[in-house]
């Protein structure tokens, strides 16, 4: 090799090199500032005038269709299926006579009775919602399922078996009301007290027979306009409305846990649900919207309540959650079962999927982001959207004019309960695996599966159980001994997986270890389990949201090389990426349902003032509850609590026994200095460890400044991941069947398809792929091939054959487009054979 050539190659090795060391570690933009706005309108024009540059916040269809051409032309529109709204009822007692004293007084409750819930389903015209309080841009709904997502056109099948209709049936609905409540006037003990007057209106003890309905005020184009639809809809069936007109905060807190149902401060209230997230996976929003276990019926599973009890509803909910199935039918079984016992309990009732338009500044931004396919703009928005000038302003929309309405408590169910705090922490966060936006499959982020397996059999008694052998010495966090101890001989599991980890810094410099996920396990392990009456180690609403879960786990093998294998009772048939999910090591001990994970210091920190109390002597705990503070890293008191505590712990030299026999009495000390030395410097204890951490916020002026964190420890290149979520999506742009076929005829069917790219949300007519069309009857589910024809179009027949032995009448057909390395696509459509 020449002398010239050597050099030249030394210098292009410098320059590689160079710019290797170079590279930038973290997100896009260095800056992003949130702020908020109270009215919609202002948030569009700022957004439209390149004040701000994402509004992130679903605005409905009439708002966006009431802006002149001019603004809309300077918006980057992002059109999602995102949200919903519900009915929630309560149900107490949920017996006859459906009576009960409230404040020394018999009062009775129509929504009590099954039928007079169950007919509210045939009350509501729910195309008139979408049509007059949507403008159009919606979808009647009846179960939890969004319209347009993976995996739902099997659970939105289930209303057709109940007969429910966009249009409902009014006066089926009053028919139903009333005979109900005349049969629970002939109840004995409701006799002569429970009577209809002349007036059309049902009375008790001589009062008006009321539902106290709390309507969300601060939505005046929306829930305030269902609300008054859905009062005068039960006045009609005889039932007279208290119009409670509250705000979020006050509706919020009184609905979740703020009152003991049996209390009657409410009946029924507007529910406004965001997706949360794109899923290919419904049961465990089955479990959450239906079944008491999981902590969204009336009395949130808070103790000492009255608390909707359905144990035909948790056990298949909670079967379908833990993987208790041994194949994907069977997991089917399960979800639609528990969803159908919810439709048919009806305490809570779907009403409308909002089509929800979200708006970027065209000019200000590099191009289009990632966004949830299922739930719109979130945190891989922030973390994808390119400026410029690599500052990005983002804009909420609150009516209460405030970002800070709740609790940043990073343990308990109550916390980050609102879309201001999770809009924020999720970009602070990053968590073992998520769900990707744009396919909805578990993604590695810090927890990377190397191996993952499961093994199953049904045991004598026909429950599912593991046929892994679990070795003796993985190990577990006892809380009765309060120590890790090794699980012994004989332990089976369903599944195994093995990860290793991107470790990095966390937000004050010190490093992530293995450490940090004993402790969260630990943790998770202790506050779930009582041991015994007055067990200052443990929260019912905590446990009741975590322990299930927790106990899934049997122990994990802590292995030289800094991986771990996990051992655990998780089977997923249908997605070993959700297998790999569910058994991920973390450092999130919260129960919130958010993106949400602080460093274990600051967790011990709190856990010590609410077990051995505070410097201030404030009563801390991790519920919203009146009669103590609920821990928040946020709020100026707290976090002076949270000093004062990590001072006392550095002069105890303490260690939790979470992480003893881990680490060292040196790295202890240095994470709890660490911690001092940010809380000093921000003003907060939220320490994390993603992508961008809380450098500033106001909560008087409303706004939170996020630095991107360009740690060298980081694991991601800054860039990274708005590569990394580039997707083909499907489109079913059409879907052509008859009106009407006659028995002894082929019913054809032509599909049109496009590919899509995410995030740039530009089409190309399928060449490829394939496409599958469904002909759904009750007496099972007949498939059949598209062909592909050409420019996008796939063409399949329903032979007459198919439809011998049915039945005259109306049949739903669903078209299933699917390509490899694509997130598939379905559509339906009704045809009436005769």
């Amino acid at each position: 090799m020449s002398k010239r050539l050597t050099l030249v190659l030394l210098l292009v090795s410098m320059v590689l090199t160079s710019f290797a060391f170079a590279v930038e570690k973290g997100p896009i933009s260095d800056i992003v500032y949130f702020n908020v706005r109270m009215k919609e309108e202002i948030a569009l024009k700022d957004t439209s005038e390149g004040m701000t540059d994402i509004f992130m916040y679903g605005v409905p269809g009439p708002v966006i269709f009431g802006l002149d051409q001019a603004t809309r032309d300077k918006l980057d529109l992002y059109t999602v299926p995102s949200g919903s709204w519900s009915l929630l009822m309560n149900n107490v007692p949920n017996e006859a006579p459906y009576t009960l004293e409230v404040a020394g007084k018999e009062v009775f409750n129509a929504f009590a009775i099954r039928e007079v819930r169950f007919a509210m389903n045939f009350l509501i015209n729910r195309q008139f919602v979408t049509d007059e309080i949507l403008g159009g841009a919606g979808f009647p709904a009846f179960t939890m399922a969004t319209e347009g997502q993976p995996g739902t056109y099997k659970y939105n099948l289930l209303a057709t078996k109940f007969g429910f209709t966009a249009e409902g049936n009014e006066t089926l609905a009053i028919e139903e009301i009333n005979k109900a409540m005349q049969a629970a006037a002939e109840l004995p003990a409701n006799a002569g007290k429970l009577v209809k007057r002349a007036d059309g209106f049902w009375y008790f003890n001589n009062e008006p027979v009321t539902i106290k309905f709390i309507i969300r005020v601060d939505d005046p184009n929306g829930r305030l306009r269902l609300g008054e639809y859905v009062s005068n809809q039960l006045e009609k069936a005889g039932l007279k409305v208290e119009r409670l007109l509250w705000d979020r905060s006050k509706a919020g807190t009184t609905v979740y846990g703020g009152s003991d149902p049996k209390d009657l401060v409410w009946q029924m209230y507007t529910e406004g649900w965001g997706a949360g997230a794109t899923r290919a996976f419904w049961e465990h929003i089955v479990a959450q919207m239906y079944a008491p276990w999981y902590g969204y019926m009336p009395g949130n599973q808070t103790e000492g309540y009255w608390n909707y009890v359905q144990d035909e509803i948790d056990e298949a909910t909670m079967n379908a959650y833990t993987g208790n199935f041994l194949t994907e039918d069977e997991y089917w079984e399960l979800a639609l079962r528990g969803l159908e016992l919810g439709l048919e309990e009806a305490v809570r009732i779907y009403v409308v999927n909002q089509q929800d338009f979200f708006t970027a500044n065209a000019a200000r931004l590099v191009d289009r982001f990632a966004y949830g396919l299922g739930d719109g703009l979130n945190g891989w928005s922030i973390k994808t959207a390119e400026t410029q000038d690599g500052v990005l302003f983002v804009t909420l929309f609150s009516a209460m004019g405030s970002l800070f309405m709740d609790a940043w408590d990073p343990i308990g169910t109550d916390g980050f309960s609102s879309t201001y705090s999770s809009a924020i922490a999720e970009n602070l966060y990053d968590p073992a695996m998520f769900e990707s936006p744009a396919s909805a499959i578990q993604t590695p982020l810090r927890a990377i599966p190397i191996e993952v397996d499961t093994k199953v059999r049904r045991d004598e008694e026909g429950n599912v159980v593991g046929d892994f052998d679990v070795p003796a010495n993985a190990i577990n966090y006892d809380p009765v001994s309060e120590t890790w101890v090794e699980v012994g001989e004989g332990h089976k599991a369903m599944s195994m997986a093995t990860y290793e980890f991107t470790f990095g810094n966390l937000h004050h410099g010190q490093p992530t270890t293995i450490a940090d996920f004993l402790y969260a396990q630990g943790f998770l392990n202790e506050w779930s389990t009582q041991e015994g009456e007055d067990d200052p180690l443990y929260e019912q609403g905590y446990s009741s949201k975590m322990k299930d879960a927790q106990d899934t786990l049997i122990g994990w093998v802590i292995h030289p090389d800094d991986t771990i294998t996990v051992y655990f009772n998780y089977n997923f048939p249908a997605s070993k990426e959700r297998v790999a999910g569910w058994g991920a090591p973390g450092i999130s001990v919260s129960a919130s349902g958010q993106s949400v994970g602080c460093a274990w210091e600051i967790i011990e920190a709190l856990s010590l003032m609410i077990t051995e109390g505070s410097q201030s002597g404030t009563t801390y705990a991790i519920t919203r509850d009146p009669a103590v503070t609920e821990v928040d890293v946020l709020s100026p008191s707290c976090v002076k609590d949270i000093a004062a505590k990590l001072k006392e712990m550095i002069d105890r030299k303490y260690i939790p026994n979470y992480v003893k026999g881990f680490v060292t009495e040196e790295e202890v000390l240095a994470r709890y200095n660490a911690a001092l030395n940010f809380i000093d410097r921000y003003g907060h204890a939220y320490i994390s460890n993603g992508q961008y951490y809380l450098a500033k916020f106001d909560t008087t002026a409303n706004f939170a400044e996020l630095r991107a964190f360009r740690d060298p420890t980081y694991p991601y290149e800054k860039g990274y991941w708005k590569e990394y979520l580039r997707a083909t999506r499907l489109r079913i742009d059409h879907l052509d069947v008859p009106a009407l076929s006659t028995f002894g005829m082929d019913i054809n069917v032509v599909v049109d398809v496009s590919e899509v790219l995410y995030p740039d949300d530009t089409a190309v007519p399928a060449t490829k792929g394939s496409v599958v069309v469904t002909l759904i009857t009750d007496t099972g589910e007949f498939s059949f091939d598209a062909t592909f024809v050409g420019d996008g179009l796939f063409e399949a027949v329903i032979p007459a054959s198919a439809l011998e032995g049915l039945a005259a009448g109306s049949y739903n057909i669903m078209a299933i487009a699917s390509l490899e390395g694509a997130v598939p696509a379905s559509a339906s459509a009704q045809v009436v054979i005769y």
